[in-house]
């Protein structure tokens, strides 16, 4: 429990969180809720200079993606699916001034939540750089560039991450562009060039794709999402195409010159040197820890050597009362896996219990269809020598996915043949990334398919694709047919 020893002073707290991304901004506020004083410190600026918390995720990731391909797939359905629905719409008319204008509203009341979010909590926001010094003190340098120090008991790191600039494709906006320069574009581009068929370029392909552009993704892999089922992968990859998306694979970027208001790619592949040319050009390949003066000297935290700041289970720096969460550690780049290290973080200090479990985080990917996953693929269950049972049940077999005309794709579920515990499910259809939630509470009581078989799934409902693949586990699905 908290020490009723409180700190003294404006500048001196139990707790500094230097980020306030998805993964600083809770463990701030779960930080208060246990009853310690609190500082969070956030740099984050938009392209108007304006400051905000929220981190990439809010600002230039996750919020403002999602807001454009919900836009864009009501408006690829209403051109091309709701003439089958008997809904006659004489013409649709794109405004993406109006979308970009709805998706930035959208961004500002998220990140003017998380103020309000702190002035409930008792959370004190500084707008700054925050920079680690011995004796977990802290560098605190606002926007208008005054600086003092600050003290506290424990410090929280939590810095988030940066785009993964690519040598052969540097940044060169307009024309060259990350994640945040793609979400912003004032005009449909008539070619669009993605390098990397991941998680973001899959969605903004999609998105730009819908509004009319001709989207080429260049993955340097050979093989679609290879950290996925491949089962899945095939699946998504076969409907990404039909989408036309052209999607190729095995194809290595090795230039990008920007000339008469485009840009010529140059890549490699099996058949040889290739070239496609764009508009515009994203690059998607990833993100790299942001530790950008984050520490000053004799700390005594340790970066790897992929620049990760290095902790143990519980988020422990090897520095006393200095503690790392989010994008800057080991472990997937998602926000709500940061989010709950920031909380268990937050907890543990306060004296409390707190645990993340890393065998049990979804991903999702917010296409359409949609692609969620949760524990093991088959191909890593295949590799441990473990014996394993499969089910799958196709979305073409549901009655409410054919109802909603969303019915590609399937649900997966792999299970341990000798104790039926449940080492991992894939879903590529239909809500996808909320059907999912099911499985990762089935999973984190280590629930087995049967468990799953006997729970009662209200009819018709797209989670009954869930229910009808653990029964096609042991050869029972009712739906479908059992393979």
């Amino acid at each position: 429990m908290p020490t009723n020893d409180k700190p003294g002073g404006p500048d001196s707290f139990d707790v500094i969180v230097i980020g306030g991304g998805p993964a600083g901004y809770p463990c701030a506020i779960r930080a208060a809720q246990n009853q310690l004083r609190v500082a969070c410190i956030d740099e984050w600026k938009n392209r108007d200079g304006s400051a905000a918390f929220g981190g990439t995720c809010l600002n230039a990731g996750c919020i403002p993606s999602k807001a454009l391909l919900e836009s864009t797939e009501l408006y690829h359905r209403a051109r091309e699916e709701f003439a089958t629905h008997g809904i006659g719409v004489a013409a649709v008319s794109l405004d993406l001034a109006q979308m970009q204008k709805r998706k930035a509203s959208i961004v500002k009341g998220m990140t003017g939540g998380i103020l309000a979010l702190f002035k409930a909590a008792g959370v004190t926001p500084l707008q700054g750089h925050g920079k680690l010094l011995p004796g977990r003190r802290v560098q605190f340098t606002a926007h208008d560039g005054a600086r003092r120090e600050l003290a506290a008991r424990h410090v929280v790191l939590a810095s988030g991450s940066v785009p993964i600039e690519l040598r052969s494709a540097p940044f060169k906006a307009p024309h060259v562009v990350d994640s945040w320069g793609a979400l912003d574009f004032e005009a449909v581009p008539k070619r669009l060039g993605v390098i990397g068929a991941g998680v973001i370029g899959l969605e903004l392909g999609s998105v730009w794709r819908r509004l009319g552009a001709e989207v080429t993704v260049l993955e340097a892999l050979p093989d679609f999402l290879a950290f996925a089922d491949q089962q899945l992968a095939r699946e998504a990859l076969r409907h990404f195409r039909k989408q036309g998306l052209d999607i190729r694979l095995g194809a290595k970027v090795t230039g990008a010159t920007v000339a008469g208001g485009a840009v010529d790619v140059a890549y490699s592949d099996a058949k040889g040197a290739q070239h496609v040319a764009v508009d515009r050009l994203v690059v998607a390949i990833g993100r790299r820890p942001y530790t950008g003066e984050l520490l000053g000297a004799d700390t005594g935290v340790e970066l790897d050597e992929r620049g990760f700041i290095t902790v143990d289970h519980s988020c422990r720096t090897g520095a006393e009362g200095v503690w790392a969460v989010g994008d800057c550690v080991r472990g997937p780049m998602l926000a709500h896996k940061g989010k709950e290290e920031g909380v268990m973080v937050a907890d543990v200090i306060a004296g409390r219990y707190g645990e993340v479990n890393y065998k049990v985080i979804p991903a999702v990917v917010y296409t359409a269809p949609e692609i969620a996953w949760v524990g093991l693929t088959e191909e890593q269950v295949k590799a441990s020598g473990r014996e394993y049972k499969t089910g799958v049940f196709p979305f073409q077999a549901s009655a409410r996915a054919r109802a909603m005309e969303q019915a590609a794709g399937f649900a997966k579920i792999i299970a341990a043949r000798d104790d039926d515990e449940i080492l991992g499910v894939h879903i590529v259809g239909p809500m996808a990334g909320e059907l999912i939630a099911e499985t990762v509470l089935a999973m984190e009581y280590s629930a087995s398919s049967e468990d799953l078989q006997r729970t009662i799934h209200a009819h018709p409902t797209l989670s009954e694709a869930v229910h009808e693949a653990a029964l096609n586990a042991d050869k029972r699905a009712i739906d479908s047919l059992n393979r």
